[in-house]
């Protein structure tokens, strides 16, 4: 059954390869989705606040003072005083971290949405509303401010004989447009009059294919390959200019280059993925397994009629070793991605054994291939 579904897997796998083959194998994609503008980020942004109105599902304050103190900061600000050996039990009340990303180019005034999760021992934020949080960036500067009612996708049931439900995290909230900006961030966007590409996969190919593509439309030298990652090219001073310019050229046609040759290898559901670049040197290989079995049975031991004796129970072991045969299998020279699931479909290896036989043919230098396990 094991080596059928495995058949299987093969199967489609060669006919995925198939289809690979029929179309073209290097498709022109726009420089937008290649790369991104250097200086073009989002930024961290990450504040302390409290959650208050939970239905007694938040901090027991017993075990979190901090709660308790960030509640007694909070009412001094407002003039409350309260008798340091108060005691509180701040049932509706909890600690949260709060963070967003800050996207770029936000302004003052814009709002982004932010996510609410319990630091401490709180089982649910349903139902309860953040105050105002200050969220800061790596500088220590305040960015923007948070406030507002949570959605929370999760919940928790409790039972009187202590069984408890709970589906998906209750502890954890967001609040859409639940931050307004407060600072923007400088950027370096064209401000040397260049503007630098980044491409998402290094490549020299594609970084050199990029700038050919540039200078084609706009004239020699205008774009200039740093390295396999980054693109130079030259851009207008005036800001609106450059906007124009960049919208003109993120939508440039560019062919990327061909990846290098890998296998990727999931340990944990046998699956695998072969590159269409994937070769094998000229190589016989053995496949085959050898199988033990162990059978533990007992018998029964009794004397003549007239001996003299017991009746004892004797373990009666059975050792059986199978050995299945090992048919052998030639690669001819620089077979393609089709030999290989073919030639491995044919004597029905498992998915370990396949892995097994790769990890020979790379130790051997058979396979012009990297491989990589996750």
């Amino acid at each position: 059954m094991k080596n059928n579904r495995w058949e299987k897997n093969l199967g489609v796998l060669a006919i995925l390869f198939s289809l690979c083959l029929s179309t073209p194998q290097v498709i022109a994609e726009r420089i937008k989705d290649l790369t991104s503008v250097s200086g073009v980020r989002t930024n961290q942004l990450v504040g302390y606040g409290l959650v208050v109105g939970l239905d007694g599902s938040g901090d027991q304050t017993n075990s979190t003072p901090f709660t308790t103190q960030s509640f007694m900061t909070m009412l001094s600000q407002f003039g409350i005083t309260i008798p340091a050996d108060a005691k509180f039990q701040l049932k509706n009340v909890a600690a949260v971290a709060v963070h967003a990303e800050l996207p770029p180019f936000a302004k003052p005034g814009q709002t982004i949405d932010v996510t609410i999760s319990s630091i401490a021992n709180a089982k649910s934020l349903r139902g309860g509303a953040l105050l105002i949080t200050p969220l800061k960036g790596l500088d220590g500067k305040v960015y923007a401010v948070a406030q507002g009612n949570l959605i929370v996708g999760g919940f928790g049931i409790d039972g009187r004989d202590g069984s408890s439900v709970t589906v998906n995290i209750p502890s954890v909230g967001r609040i859409p447009s639940g931050a307004m900006v407060e600072r923007k961030v400088a950027t370096q966007f064209g401000g040397n009059g260049k503007i630098i590409f980044n491409l998402h996969t290094p490549d020299f190919t594609t970084a050199k294919r990029l700038a050919d593509s540039i200078n084609d439309l706009l004239g020699p030298n205008v774009a200039l390959p740093m390295d396999a990652t980054s693109i130079a090219v030259q851009a207008p001073q005036n800001p609106a200019q450059r906007v124009d310019y960049l919208s003109l050229l993120e939508n440039v046609q560019v062919k990327p280059g061909e990846s290098a040759a890998k296998i990727i290898i999931n340990s944990r559901t046998g699956t695998i993925v072969v590159g269409q670049h994937v070769r094998v040197s000229p190589v016989a290989v053995t496949h085959g397994s050898l199988t033990v079995t162990v059978r533990e049975d007992v018998q029964v031991s009794q004397p003549n009629s007239f001996g003299q004796g017991d009746t004892v129970v004797v373990p009666d072991s059975t050792v059986e070793v199978t050995e299945e045969s090992g048919p052998m299998f030639e690669f001819s020279p620089g077979p393609t991605l089709n030999d290989i699931v073919r030639a491995v479909n044919e004597v029905g290896a498992a998915p370990g054994d396949l892995m097994a036989i790769l990890e020979a043919l790379k130790q051997a230098g058979a396979l012009k291939a990297e491989i990589m396990v996750i």
